[in-house]
């Protein structure tokens, strides 16, 4: 039987893939549905970027979740795979675009993801080590999946370090493979190095003039009033890059120009993480502008 067509717009931080996405949305009749970890969350908008061109093409996806909870990829599959197969009943073309790695590859490769049930007592053990911490014992012990992972996002460390203790598998490697629901074509945005850097530095120095420093004390004020304080920096929302490096600066112990400093370099390390991780996937088409990416969409939705 023929599948329903995805096309999956993807690239490192600050590539462009929004906007492409936009673009080509409206080109083929499409909605989006975003690929983007922390975009799920509402309350935070200048920080994860969100498109202020929502409004001309529709977008799911986005603040969908609490900040405050714990929001899984198998929730993510789930809502994804419905949202894909909803536009198909309106005679729209689906779009999934984003750069979280792990998200894609749940819809492209219907995974099914490993079934280890939280331990309490590790998860104790595990919330007292820092994030730095975590990270070396994640790369010591599960590298492939320390590869896919921002090293500040202290709740996805200690899930994979949790599947990985109680499993002994690796958190990537458990994922099992399914038939997948879709036809897929995914795209990723080409770009040099030193101009997606400069994007970064460019993005970074913009939210903050939009208000990233007031959009950080506002969300972290609101979540202490639902958790312990000193549990907030751990949630997957506030330990991600743009957020968590305000947390010293919060207790004076660094200045603005430093947690700038701090979030260019955490997202320049993520995006090197990002390319490695899409660069793996060999069905990728990598392209460098819209035209190329247009010829592609219209060879793969003519195919029948």
């Amino acid at each position: 039987m023929r599948k329903p067509k995805l096309i999956i717009i993807t690239g490192p931080t600050a590539s462009g893939k929004s906007e492409l996405g936009i673009k080509l949305a409206k080109k083929f009749n499409g909605e989006i549905v975003s690929a983007d970890s922390r975009q799920i969350y509402w309350g935070m908008d200048i920080g994860t970027g969100k498109t202020q061109n929502q409004e001309s093409i529709p977008h799911h996806g986005i603040d969908i979740a609490d900040p405050a909870e714990e929001f899984t990829v198998a929730q993510y599959q789930k809502f994804a795979v419905e949202k894909i197969q909803e536009i198909h009943t309106r005679g729209k073309t689906p779009f999934l675009v984003g750069g979280t790695g792990l998200y894609i590859q749940s819809i492209v490769d219907n995974l099914e993801i490993p079934k280890v049930p939280p331990s309490k007592a590790l998860r104790e053990k595990l919330e007292k080590k820092s994030e730095k911490e975590l990270w070396e014992d994640l790369q010591r012990m599960d590298p492939k999946t320390a590869e896919t992972l921002d090293s500040k996002n202290k709740q996805r460390l200690i899930r994979a370090l949790e599947v990985k203790l109680l499993s002994g598998i690796s958190f990537v490697s458990a994922k099992k493979i399914k038939e997948p629901y879709f036809d897929n074509l995914q795209i990723a945005i080409k770009i040099p190095r030193e101009k997606l850097y400069k994007n970064i530095d460019r993005r970074v120095e913009q939210m903050i003039e939009q208000g990233l420093e007031e959009e950080v004390k506002s969300l972290s004020e609101e979540l202490s009033q639902k958790i312990p304080e000193e549990k907030i920096w751990s949630l997957s929302s506030l330990s991600g890059i743009g957020y968590f490096e305000f947390k010293k600066y919060f207790e004076n112990k660094i200045d603005l120009e430093e947690v700038v400093r701090l979030i260019k370099l955490h997202s320049r390390q993520y995006a090197r993480r990002q390319m490695t991780w899409f660069k793996r996937d060999k069905r990728i088409h990598w392209i460098e502008g819209f035209q190329t990416a247009e010829k592609l969409i219209s060879e793969f939705l003519k195919k029948y």
